[in-house]
């Protein structure tokens, strides 16, 4: 079964309705490449209906995010992305002078969720997470600037 399936059968099995405007929304999202914004999943549905609007998309992203079946994060740019949860647990150092992009090794915040849970009862979701900072070279060139 595809996850756009699976998807689709969670979403009735906890009593929503599956509309074509929904199921579009989702298999968009399930085939996009990777993150995607709400504006830009509307884009592309426009190409294929106009019995869509941007409310809609929000409103079925959000359906998704509660049920467990997609994740929302900041983007670099300000912007809310979406990634089901397909797309694995992951995390993005984003520099903020330069803008470039960090995949890093979900493992390393492992260790922080058990001790939130430890400490404070607290289940962090830490599926989809967004860290700002200065990369390596911009680190360096700030340095280099400080010198002169």
């Amino acid at each position: 079964m595809s996850y756009c399936h699976t998807c689709i059968n969670a979403l009735r099995q906890l009593g929503h309705r599956i509309t074509p405007q929904r199921e579009m929304i989702i298999e968009t999202l399930v085939h996009g490449e990777g993150h995607m914004t709400a504006e830009e999943i509307f884009t592309q549905l426009q190409g294929r209906t106009h019995a869509i609007n941007l409310a809609t998309v929000y409103r079925t992203l959000d359906l998704l995010v509660a049920c467990g079946l997609a994740t929302r994060t900041n983007a670099w740019d300000g912007k809310m992305v979406y990634a089901t949860m397909l797309h694995g647990p992951h995390i993005h150092l984003v520099c903020r002078r330069c803008g470039k992009v960090i995949d890093a090794e979900h493992q390393y915040i492992t260790s922080l969720g058990k001790q939130l849970q430890t400490t404070y009862n607290f289940t962090a979701e830490l599926q989809h997470i967004t860290i700002f900072g200065l990369c390596g070279d911009c680190q360096l060139n700030h340095l280099d600037s400080q010198e002169v």
